[in-house]
């Protein structure tokens, strides 16, 4: 699985997480496009999740039916007064929204009611 973290969500994860935090990155139905990138900073790992990225003292941590959506993803920050945080793209992404916050892949299972089916 390919993910990338630029050098400004770098610094910026580095400034943010103490020790033993993580990057929690979801999926979950959403969006005009289908599908929207969560993320959030907690400590413990929840039952399902395992460590999808390590990188330095970054950890990135998904469930086994997000990390499906994560491959060719690239983490990014923007300090943009209006849109700006932490910017989740994916190469891979065969559909996205016009304002950038949601997309959907081509070929892969879609999700309903926050479960992973096939589509």
């Amino acid at each position: 699985m390919k993910v990338i973290i630029q050098e400004k969500a770098r610094k910026v994860l580095e400034n943010k997480l103490e020790p033993g935090q993580f990057l929690r990155v979801s999926v979950a139905e959403g969006g005009c496009a289908g599908l929207t990138y969560n993320a959030d900073i907690d400590r413990e790992l929840e039952e399902g999740e395992s460590v999808i990225l390590q990188s330095g003292d970054i950890r990135i941590v998904s469930d086994r039916q997000s990390s499906q959506y994560l491959d060719g993803l690239t983490i990014d920050y923007s300090d943009a007064l209006i849109g700006g945080g932490l910017q989740f793209t994916n190469a891979n992404a065969g559909t996205t929204c016009g304002c950038g916050a949601s997309f959907n892949l081509a070929g892969f299972p879609v999700i309903e009611n926050n479960k992973c089916g096939k589509g």
